[in-house]
């Protein structure tokens, strides 16, 4: 039985379950920055739609920390 997952970034494949959230998937992983543009399929996902947003079977989801510099 295969399980089902998603694909993170450079093709990482985690498991994927039931209602998961772009903010569940955040805290899974190890970012540290505080501002992360996330898409889900390609579609960028507002910020404040983190906690609804679902995430589903087998979706491309895509994290990028936004570094300032000087």
């Amino acid at each position: 039985m295969c399980l089902p997952l998603i694909l993170v970034n450079n093709g990482e494949e985690l498991e994927w379950e039931e209602d998961l959230t772009v903010s569940d998937l955040l805290t899974r992983l190890p970012y540290t920055f505080p501002i992360i543009i996330v898409y889900v399929n390609g579609e960028m996902v507002c910020r404040e739609d983190y906690s609804s947003r679902t995430i589903p079977d087998g979706a491309a989801v895509r994290a990028i920390h936004l570094i300032a510099g000087g």
